[in-house]
């Protein structure tokens, strides 16, 4: 990759501090793209982190884990490392039901993060960063977080993480932002900070994504247009938190993480599927009134057991219940596997780890190229040598100079523009967003559905007309913006074209 041979190029040439900066970010480029799920206390952050590994692995419960990162990558053991802010480490094993332990039994002010190393297929690609959730009300957590994301200033009065921190947090080089119903004012700016950190960069469109998590929860009625149907009140709802937040993330999925986790990480048993079929022979006013609150759910006495009716709260509460029940009704014989894979569909995982592979994992090069740059400018900046820095700069322009340099460039037009640093009309604007933020070419085009001939057509009409915009009438600003997006529309023609036929 040409970022890290620009690295290993400079290294001589510049302070040992600057050198095993850029060491350590060569490591990253040689790494899965690493995304931190950030969110809110209580928003269902490492439930949605099972669901994505396969695994009930992170602890969903509040306790000591809970208020510290945890990484989750591959393996060929399982094992949790515990990483001191000293930088020793202690291998601990995980809890009887397979779980990271809740309660650590260690020293936890002095405890960095923990490693998560799994056999899971899924991590081969991609490493998950569970991070404590903002706005804990215990004090301790509350500092941690902000020391973790980069809002804290060190006693020196440097902006910089300790050594383990950034080891821990600022690796990542893509956000995954959980919310909930409420979208609270202040989520730009906590979605802003975590960024920041994790990639120093802000926060864009091409390397952050939302979901609405605890999409069972929406009141259909609460939701202009949805009618009855919860879905389509979390679906509305969903599109209505993407305008708030944009252009900080790229868009706005809802999801049911409890539904996801159970029946993706083997919770839901031919036992439970048996339960549910007894509930199913029950008569339709009695499920009805049963299924009216949790409460009357677990308490209504019936043949099947209170307990094991809790249990089916725990893994689906009621919407799974109830969607899992309609299929029984639908089909009496449905093998315990089929129902699964219905409760799966049902809590809209696919759809985000779709989005996942189209925002991240299809761009992933791209997106840790430009965040290696970053680092690489900051560490350059950090140094203190106005002659390593202009070295370190002038290395960087001739790299982004070459054709092949393209996508960085895009990247970094895209970040110009969604951070306000470029100011564009509105639909330019949302053009550039659109292009530099799809990896498909006719979502890149706005033309879902075109043929390849008019893709090619639309291409070739809109490079024209951003090379004209960035010639006649734009500022200084918008012509570099402009260049890079008249490139991006002329590549996207040239490929459409080499590929008909």
């Amino acid at each position: 990759m040409s970022v890290a041979a620009l690295c290993r190029r400079l290294q001589p040439q510049v302070s040992a501090r600057t050198a095993a900066g850029f060491a350590e970010v060569v490591r990253r480029l040689g790494a899965p793209l690493q995304v931190a799920v950030a969110g809110r206390i209580k928003s269902g952050k490492s439930t949605l982190v099972n669901a994505l590994i396969g695994r009930r692995v992170a602890p969903t419960d509040v306790g000591e884990c809970t208020r510290l990162v945890t990484r989750f990558q591959y393996g060929t053991v399982d094992r949790i490392e515990v990483v001191f802010r000293n930088g020793r480490k202690q291998v601990l094993p995980f809890a009887p039901d397979g779980s990271i332990p809740a309660d650590l039994g260690l020293d936890i002010a002095a405890v960095s993060h923990l490693e998560a190393y799994l056999t899971s297929a899924v991590l081969q690609g991609m490493t998950v960063i569970d991070t404590p959730g903002l706005g804990s009300l215990d004090a301790a957590s509350v500092s941690r977080t902000e020391e973790l994301l980069g809002a804290a200033k060190q006693d020196q009065g440097s902006d910089e993480l300790d050594d383990t921190s950034r080891n821990a947090v600022a690796g990542a080089e893509a956000v995954l932002y959980v919310v909930t119903q409420g979208v609270r004012a202040d989520d730009h700016q906590a979605l802003a900070a975590f960024t920041a950190a994790t990639a120093s960069r802000e926060a864009g469109p091409v390397n952050a994504i939302a979901v609405l998590n605890k999409a069972d929860t929406i009141a259909p009625e609460s939701v202009e247009g949805a009618g009855d149907d919860v879905w389509k009140a979390a679906t509305i709802l969903a599109e209505k938190q993407a305008a708030l937040l944009k252009p900080r993330v790229a868009d706005v999925l809802p999801v049911i993480g409890l539904l996801a986790e159970t029946a993706e990480s083997g919770q839901f048993t031919s036992a439970d599927a048996e339960a549910l079929r007894r509930l199913a022979a029950l008569d339709e006013a009695t499920l009805e009134t049963m299924l009216m609150a949790a409460d009357i759910f677990t308490g209504w006495e019936c043949d099947v057991p209170a307990g094991t009716r809790l249990r089916l709260l725990e893994k689906l509460d009621l919407h799974g219940v109830r969607r899992a029940l309609d299929a029984i009704r639908a089909d009496p014989d449905i093998p315990a596997g089929s129902l699964r894979r219905i409760l799966l569909d049902a809590s809209g995982l696919a759809a985000v780890r779709a989005r996942l592979n189209v925002v991240f994992a299809a761009r992933a090069d791209g997106i840790k190229a430009a965040a290696a740059l970053a680092s690489v400018t900051a560490l350059a900046h950090a140094s203190g040598d106005p002659a390593e820095r202009q070295r370190v700069h002038d290395a960087i322009e001739v790299l982004l100079a070459r054709p092949e340099a393209h996508q960085l460039r895009l990247l970094e037009a895209l970040t110009l523009v969604a951070g306000g640093a470029v100011d564009l009309p509105e639909d330019l604007a949302e053009e550039v967003l659109r292009v530099g933020s799809n990896a498909d070419l006719d979502a890149q085009l706005g033309l879902p559905g075109g043929t390849r001939a008019e893709l090619a057509a639309h291409a070739l009409e809109r490079a024209g007309w951003w090379r004209s915009f960035a010639s006649f009438g734009a500022t200084p600003a918008q012509s570099r913006v402009a260049h890079v997006v008249h490139r991006a529309y002329f590549l996207i023609w040239q490929q459409l074209r080499e590929n008909r036929g």
